[in-house]
């Protein structure tokens, strides 16, 4: 079980797309623990004036996408495949992360990063307003965190710097596969 995390991986921009259940709690944890966090959303979201009354930086997703060190694409699984191909993939950086809150996508192939980037999980365990309520307590969420590819050597420090800036390390991260998260996800759903 992993409870520390070198938050300085994180320096320069982060770009948390998507601002529903788990985005808002990861952009808005992020940001109290001094991350610099750019949320990107759709045209016209109704979530917009919510990110900016919070204080966070809004933008498109290609915006935000762009110029990121990490980008942590949360929008729901069964859109992420046209964000990455529309938004996420023409913007991204050389040598940027890509980070899932969970592996559905990556696992089964429907998205493939260039072999350039580092692609991480980092899952809590809990619903998006649970994550951020305890975070702000001043306790945590247990997460899970896995490496599909360390690109940079250093994909599971990444990973463990960014669960520690959403307050998963107050708790612990457990090291999975994507594969594991993915299939034990799915199975307890059913």
């Amino acid at each position: 079980i992993h409870r520390d995390g070198e938050l300085e991986l994180l320096d320069g921009k982060v770009a948390v797309v998507g601002y529903g259940s788990q985005g808002h709690a990861h952009a808005l944890n992020l940001h109290d623990s001094g991350v610099d966090v750019h949320v990107g959303l759709r045209e016209g979201s109704g979530s917009r004036r919510a990110a900016e009354d919070a204080g966070l930086e809004v933008g498109t997703i290609a915006e935000a996408v762009r110029g990121a060190r990490l980008v942590a694409i949360l929008v729901p699984d069964h859109v992420q495949k046209d964000v990455w191909d529309a938004d996420v993939l023409p913007n991204l950086e050389p040598g940027a992360a890509v980070l899932f809150a969970h592996g559905l996508n990556v696992h089964f192939g429907r998205i493939e990063p260039p072999e350039d980037h580092d692609v991480i999980m980092v899952a809590p365990k809990a619903p998006g307003h649970r994550v951020r309520e305890l975070y702000i307590s001043g306790a945590g969420t247990p997460g899970l965190v896995a490496v599909h590819r360390d690109a940079s050597g250093r994909a599971l420090q990444v990973a463990l710097a960014y669960g520690v800036g959403i307050g998963c390390g107050r708790v612990g991260l457990l090291e999975t596969t994507f594969a594991e998260e993915t299939e034990s996800d799915l199975f307890g759903e059913q």
